[in-house]
């Protein structure tokens, strides 16, 4: 495997056309009826940019991120972006999904880096990763054991949410002899029912889920057809790439307001200056077309913390229903606060939980 250091450097004319594409913005009247009820609030969203074009310090940022050890390794002729934080302790690959950056997990690190070597990647097509033409989280999982072996781990743990957790499914799926555990923050693969009918419980979250498709759903069919055609918009618009991904961690945050605004802005910004916003939300069509068939149980000791604290409710899994795909699951841990966004919202209350799964096994 072939690596080579990689510092983040933004041209300062990428940045100050930004800053023009905001403050020329075209802004579209306010919707009827309540506020994010028909998408993002005009009023929040103007606030936002204002903030984004005039008190952002992307260079701040940006020294905060380089203060870490950034890399870039040739896997399988494919360009990975990740952060490495070496501290001899237990091997960890941490995974983000959409729309999110490896910045979401970093906030991890401050809680984790004593006890873990962390390795934090960006999935292919996000950020400073390269994407293939085709790429599901069955691929992405095996460039994942490509690099962490690459790195000279014989033996690592994983952990992820969203296409994340997928990731880390497949991790485990795939080749589970080199994994500790594996621990995930959501449950993104539906596990196969088998001969076992649902239960009670299962029945009513699996109602919820189609409940939350009816109203929810939308962003994913968009992506997981025509991905190209709203690409061109969100690529040439701040404006529209903000209202696109904030929706987003409003409604499947328990509330936007615990989420540090710099964090968030500095994931808007890693997809404007890569312009990778269309190459990931092409996860989404790969995953719909060519999605990986769910070979047998994750034999692999397992944990869930479960962050189902949504503003906007997709429904609460129960134990029984991840144990259909996890047979070993040897914790599972509903948390008090705290949604899809867990390494940002709840950084300490994940952190702990990760530590203490593996520090148990």
């Amino acid at each position: 495997m072939e690596t080579e250091p990689f510092s983040i450097a933004v041209e300062e004319g990428v940045l100050s056309d930004l800053q023009r594409r905001i403050r020329d913005t075209r802004w579209p009247p306010p919707s009827p009826g309540e506020p994010w009820q028909q998408g993002t609030d005009l009023a929040y969203l103007r606030e936002l940019l204002d903030y984004w074009a005039d008190g952002f310090d992307w260079r701040a940022q940006e020294q905060r991120l380089n203060a870490l050890e950034h890399f870039r390794a040739d896997l399988d002729g494919v360009r990975i972006h990740y952060v490495h934080v070496r501290s001899g302790g237990t091997p960890l690959i941490l995974t983000h999904g959409w729309p999110s950056t490896f910045v979401e997990h970093l906030q991890l690190v401050p809680h984790l880096r004593a006890d873990f070597d962390l390795v934090i990647p960006s999935l292919p097509g996000y950020g400073f990763s390269e994407r293939p033409a085709r790429n599901t989280t069955r691929d992405t999982a095996r460039l994942w054991h490509h690099l962490m072996q690459g790195l000279g781990y014989s033996r690592y743990g994983a952990q992820g949410g969203d296409f994340g957790a997928s990731v880390t499914t497949h991790m485990a799926l795939e080749d589970a002899e080199p994994l500790i555990g594996i621990h995930l923050h959501q449950i993104d693969d539906r596990p196969p029912v088998g001969a076992d009918p649902p239960t009670a419980a299962e029945r009513e979250y699996l109602a919820a889920v189609e409940a939350w498709d009816a109203v929810e759903r939308g962003y994913s069919s968009i992506q997981s057809t025509k991905p190209q055609t709203v690409a061109y918009g969100l690529n040439d618009s701040p404006a529209g790439l903000a209202a696109w991904i904030v929706e987003k961690w409003r409604s499947w945050s328990d509330d936007l307001a615990t989420i540090d605004r710099d964090v968030l802005l500095t994931n808007l910004t890693l997809f404007w200056v890569t312009q990778t916003i269309t190459t990931s939300m092409r996860d989404y069509y790969d995953m719909r077309w060519h999605r990986p068939e769910i070979r047998g149980p994750v034999r692999v000791p397992t944990g869930v913390a479960l962050f189902a604290n949504e503003l906007v409710s997709e429904g609460t899994p129960p134990c029984e229903w991840a144990e259909r795909l996890y047979p070993d699951l040897r914790r599972w841990t509903p948390m008090p606060r705290g949604g899809h966004f867990a390494p940002a919202e709840q950084p300490q209350l994940l952190a702990r939980d990760i530590a203490a799964f593996f520090r148990a096994l």
